[in-house]
C-alpha cells in the first residue's frame, strides 16, 4: 500500500520533494516476516535423505519461525538454537511450529558453537539464515513482486542484517527495473555489511542495536558479492531513528513493527535516503515480531529525533 508523500511530509516535517512513497508490508506475511520465502526455497532442494535427517539452523527469532514453519509443511524435524536473550514470543512461536528450540549463548559466537556442536552430532543439514544461494533466491521474490506491483519504482529501502534479503532483493529489482537504485540500512551498531563491502570480505562485527532481527555477526560472503554490484549505497542509523520509525508506523499507519522491521522506514523520514525528487519509493517493512511490553517500553521512551513528532496525526 502507498501513502502521499504530502502526508509524509506534513507528519514528519521532512521535505520529500514530491516523491510518492510505498510500503512492502512483509510484517504481515505468515510468522510476522518475510523469512518463509527463503526457508520453502532451501527445504525445497533437500534430498530424501537430508529430510529424514533433518534440518538445523541459528536464528534471533524470526528465521527460526521461519524454517520451522515451513519443516511443519515438508514434514521434516527441526531444530532452532537460539540465544538464551532471545524475545520469549519469537522463541514460543518457533516452538509452536514444532521445533526443538535449544536456547544456548548469552553472545552469538557461544549460540552459533552450540548449534555447530548439534550438527555434527545429529548429522542434521544447515539452513543458513542468510548465507545461502537458494536462501536468498527465495528472499529475491520480494524484489520481484515490488517490479510486479509497482513498475515504475525507482528506489527500493531495504533493512540488512546478514544480507539475505538485500541479496535478493536488489539484483531481483535491477535486473527487472534498470536504473533503480537499492538501498539497504543497517543500525550504526550491527554494521555488518557495511564493514563488509568495505574490506571485501565478511568482517566479524559485535552486534548491540535494539533490531535483533538485524544483527547478524558478519554479512554473508554472497550478499558482499551482490551488493557490491546491486546495491547503490548502505547507509546508518540510529536505535533513536528506528524507535521512532516504530512509534511513527504504529501512529499514522496504524501497523506495529518490530525494530529490525523499522529500520528502513527510520531511513527515510530521518533523510537518510538520497533522493532526486519526483520519484516513486518502495520501503520494505521486513517484520513485526515484537513482544507488546516491549514494544511499549520502546515507543513511550524519551529523546525522539526532531522529526519523530512533527505535524498532525
Amino acid at each position: 500500500s502507498g501513502t502521499a508523500a504530502r502526508a509524509v511530509q506534513d507528519a514528519t516535517g521532512i521535505r520529500l520533494a514530491g516523491e510518492r512513497v510505498h510500503f512492502k508490508a512483509e510484517h504481515l506475511q505468515k510468522t510476522g516476516s518475510f523469512k518463509p520465502r527463503g526457508a520453502f526455497t532451501r527445504l525445497d532442494a533437500l534430498t530424501a535423505e537430508e529430510r529424514a535427517r533433518g534440518v538445523i539452523t541459528i536464528s534471533a527469532g524470526n528465521h527460526a519461525q521461519a524454517l520451522a514453519y515451513a519443516a511443519s509443511f515438508e514434514r521434516i524435524p527441526v531444530t532452532v538454537v537460539m540465544p538464551e536473550g532471545a524475545s520469549r514470543t519469537k522463541v514460543a512461536a518457533a516452538a509452536g511450529y514444532g521445533a526443538e528450540v535449544v536456547l544456548h549463548g548469552t553472545d552469538v559466537g557461544a549460540t552459533l558453537r552450540r548449534m555447530e556442536e548439534l550438527r555434527e552430532e545429529r548429522g542434521l543439514v544447515l539452513v543458513h539464515p542468510f548465507d545461502d544461494p537458494l536462501v536468498i533466491a527465495g528472499q529475491g521474490t520480494v524484489g520481484l513482486e515490488i517490479v510486479e506491483q509497482l513498475p515504475e519504482v525507482d528506489v527500493v529501502v531495504v533493512g540488512v542484517g546478514g544480507g539475505g534479503l538485500i541479496g535478493g532483493v536488489a539484483p531481483a529489482v535491477t535486473a527487472a527495473r534498470p536504473g533503480a537504485r537499492v538501498y539497504g540500512v543497517e543500525p550504526e551498531s550491527s554494521d555488518a555489511l557495511a564493514r563488509g563491502l568495505a574490506a571485501g570480505r565478511p568482517v566479524p562485527v559485535a552486534p548491540r542495536s535494539i533490531a535483533d532481527g538485524l544483527g547478524a555477526p558478519f554479512a554473508g560472503e554472497w550478499a558482499i558479492a551482490i551488493a557490491a554490484r546491486s546495491v547503490e549505497e548502505v547507509v546508518l542509523v540510529d536505535d533513536a531513528t528506528i524507535v521512532a520509525a516504530m512509534r511513527f508506523a504504529a501512529e499514522r499507519m496504524k501497523q506495529i513493527l518490530e525494530p529490525a522491521g523499522a529500520a528502513a522506514l527510520g531511513a527515510l523520514l530521518a533523510g537518510k535516503v538520497p533522493l532526486r525528487g519526483g520519484e516513486t519509493v518502495c520501503v520494505v517493512l521486513s517484520g513485526g515480531n515484537v513482544d507488546l511490553a516491549r514494544f511499549a517500553e520502546l515507543v513511550m521512551g524519551e529523546h525522539p529525533p526532531d522529526w519523530a513528532g512533527a505535524g498532525p496525526r
